[in-house]
């Protein structure tokens, strides 16, 4: 397929795109491009998986769909707001309808887990009763019931990915970007995160989760997009179904 041709990814009952990315282009400072001529649409209750080889662009792309870097070119259409056009507040308000999931975990290491967890619903104006009671039952059903006053220091790495994993949800985003979301969860967990992530896009969050797991795929089958040098290609081998 030619650079630049649109990769459309379906599922959302109304066909509602809220992600729209036109010709874009991506560089950190004076380097070449990360992410080259990238047409790309996301529905609005949509699940999709994003692979490719490392280096390929994956991080980079969650990124800029996140609103935490900008294009070097292109634009990006979020939520039917070209975000290049909007003032600072309304940007807030546009990332406070996403969720992520860092694969560098990025937990506030003088909070408790919970106080992580909970940070996003009070940004969001939430009562404390409110917040108590959603954020103990994600914690306990995610199998941390008994770390929820532990700092990010005293956790174990798969125990800070799944904290990672509920902030991210907590709010019900209306999109979920998730930066290898089960590398460091053990194989019991990894089943409860998939659940959560399927029972998310069932009720309408589009769901874009990034991976290098072949397994995942083969027992959560969802359309992939495929990175590679920056370059969405499109369609995807049947034999590339996860990255190398």
């Amino acid at each position: 397929m030619s650079a630049g041709s649109d990769t459309r990814v379906d599922g959302d009952r109304s066909g509602r795109a809220i992600l729209q990315l036109h010709g874009v282009g991506m560089r950190y400072g004076s380097g070449d491009e990360v992410l080259r001529d990238i047409d790309l649409t996301i529905n609005a209750g949509s699940f999709h998986y994003l692979v490719g080889p490392s280096g390929a662009g994956k991080s980079s792309l969650l990124r800029l769909m996140s609103l935490s870097a900008a294009p070097s070119r292109g634009n990006v259409v979020l939520f039917g707001r070209d975000v290049a056009l909007v003032d600072r507040d309304e940007l807030g308000r546009l990332r406070r309808r996403i969720g992520v999931v860092f694969q560098d975990f990025r937990l506030l290491d003088h909070l408790s887990a919970f106080d992580n967890v909970a940070l996003p619903l009070r940004i969001g104006g939430a009562d404390e009763e409110q917040i108590s009671s959603y954020v103990s039952q994600m914690l306990g059903w995610l199998g941390l019931a008994e770390r929820m006053e532990a700092k990010p220091a005293q956790l174990s790495m798969g125990q800070r990915q799944l904290v990672t994993v509920a902030r991210a949800v907590v709010t019900k985003p209306d999109l979920l970007l998730a930066d290898e979301p089960t590398s460091n969860v053990e194989p019991a967990r990894v089943e409860r995160l998939m659940f959560l992530f399927s029972e998310l896009h069932r009720l309408g969050t589009a769901v874009v989760l990034a991976t290098h797991s072949r397994e995942l795929i083969r027992r959560w089958p969802f359309p992939v997009l495929h990175l590679e040098r920056g370059r969405l290609i499109r369609p995807v081998p049947a034999d590339r179904t996860a990255a190398e």
